[in-house]
């Protein structure tokens, strides 16, 4: 196990995390909040000289090449020491003054889930603000991938990263070499960003507003600087605005590599994206219908059931209105959403449309095999048969999901909570989705949890946000032996 090595891709990380954090108390000292300001420079400090001892310690190691264990300590540890170093700023200002809160809060954002512990959110100074939306940002096309695009300094270990880091069943480079993969892709959404932060600033939104809204639509991450989430903005623009590019970011982000290199057929002809679309548009549909006795017009009560549906759909957790309130039938439609999740390469979050995609045909050609036993009936995506060296780790992600699943929702269950709360508390946090039903519903938080459970849920978070695989082979004694 080269652990120098990981060491020290790890202080490249933390590194590049203390110097946003510093960016956030500029943001700080701008809007004249000398006390954030003075707390940003604190933790940044911190992180950065230990960082920095780390990087020079190891330095020697940085060309050695890097295995598929390493790149599984890489992520999994980078996501814990980010989440552990981007809640000093919180903590040290007293703005959350617990560090269990700071962290889950903090952790809630880079894995972009959305969920929150505060009850006033509009209290936050506007570093702290920015901060948080600003640690989605990150989060959602990922800290690894950032890293991996603007240093190359991991060799052929950067797939290894990529692949341990990616959200989906596979990962495929759009360029000969990785560096350039990542750097298309973070190129593609950082194009985004300035698309909606303008179109949102033309909606009526401040930058400061319209930035970190765009950081939580792109990262499908749902932090807002309003209590009442996006239904603070009653512009019917800029609902539209940040669903369509909620849609969008539930896409896999190759395709619009695919796009943008003139391979239009491949675009239209992937199967992923037409289910996801599919679901999107008749959940929308069916939602618009059942709310038209709550909005009394069919084109405000699609406005209201497109925004939600793409919310939910593609883990983002921002909200319009309260969907609690909604009919059963919407509601439960918002329900079976939540175990979908976006598009693998999206930054949203779940199980991902291609696994339920894949599992079902493998069901569908099961019942053929009943009926013809010596039949040939492979699993196509988008033409091609899908291996079996794909699946079976496809139909093990969903058996582990729903084990994960269930044992968070025996824990929060634990605490006294209801069947409702605790497993959608467990399916939010675990699919990366932030809000939920009972008492975590939209216009509700996760404040009143006791701190063994909050840790658990960040873990969930992490767990999700890393696809199981990634972590929960760090606990199997073969890791370690082998």
């Amino acid at each position: 196990m080269k652990i120098k090595t990981v060491l020290y891709i790890l202080s490249v990380l933390m590194i590049i995390v203390s110097l946003f954090m510093l960016l956030c108390g500029f943001i700080s000292l701008l809007y004249g909040e000398n006390a954030s300001f003075l707390s940003f420079l604190e933790a940044s400090g911190i992180v950065l000289i230990i960082s920095i001892i780390i990087f020079l310690f190891t330095r020697s190691r940085r060309n050695q090449p890097m295995g598929t264990r390493e790149g599984f300590l890489v992520v999994t540890f980078g996501w814990i020491f980010s989440s552990l170093s981007g809640a000093l700023p919180f903590y040290l200002s007293g703005e959350i003054p617990s560090y269990t809160d700071a962290f889950f809060e903090t952790m809630s954002g880079f894995t972009t889930t959305g969920a929150s512990i505060l009850t006033d959110i509009e209290a936050l100074s506007h570093g702290m603000l920015f901060w948080r939306s600003l640690t989605h940002w990150l989060g959602g096309m990922g800290i690894v991938v950032l890293t991996v695009a603007l240093l190359p300094i991991f060799g052929v270990g950067g797939l290894k990263l990529l692949r341990a880091e990616a959200p989906g069943p596979t990962v495929d480079k759009m360029t000969p070499k990785i560096k350039e993969t990542a750097k298309i892709l973070w190129f593609i959404y950082f194009s985004f960003t300035i698309l909606e932060t303008i179109l949102l600033i033309i909606g009526g939104m401040s930058l400061f507003d319209a930035l970190t809204h765009t950081f939580g639509t792109l990262a499908t991450g749902g932090f807002s600087t309003r209590s009442a989430s996006v239904g603070a903005y009653s512009s019917p623009f800029i609902h539209v605005v940040i669903t369509v590019f909620m849609v969008l970011s539930g896409m896999n982000f190759n395709l619009y590599y695919k796009l943008i290199s003139g391979r239009i057929r491949e675009f239209f002809k992937d199967t992923e994206m037409k289910v996801y679309l599919a679901v999107f548009s008749i959940a929308t549909v069916l939602i618009a219908v059942n709310l038209i006795r709550v909005y009394h017009t069919f084109s405000t009560s699609l406005r209201y059931a497109g925004f939600q549906a793409a919310s939910i759909l593609t883990t983002t957790g921002y909200a319009t209105a309260d969907f609690s309130l909604w009919p059963a039938f919407s509601r439960n439609i918002l329900f079976f959403l939540m175990f979908v999740g976006g598009s693998a390469g999206s930054t949203g979050g779940g199980m991902k449309v291609i696994r339920l995609t894949a599992l079902m045909k493998m069901g569908i050609n099961e019942m053929k095999y009943l009926v013809t036993p010596k039949g040939v009936f492979p699993v196509r995506i988008n033409g091609q048969v899908v291996k079996k060296d794909i699946l079976y780790p496809i139909a093990g992600f969903v058996l582990l999901y729903i084990t994960v699943l269930l044992a968070v929702t025996i824990t929060v269950a634990s605490g006294g909570y209801g069947i409702l709360t605790s497993f959608t508390t467990s399916l939010a946090t675990l699919g990366n989705i932030g809000p939920g039903f009972g008492k975590i519903g939209p216009a509700l938080n996760y404040s009143f949890y006791p701190v063994y459970i909050k840790w658990v849920l960040s873990a969930a978070m992490m767990l999700g946000r890393l696809e199981l695989y990634t972590v929960l082979i760090l606990l199997t004694p073969h890791f370690w032996r082998h």
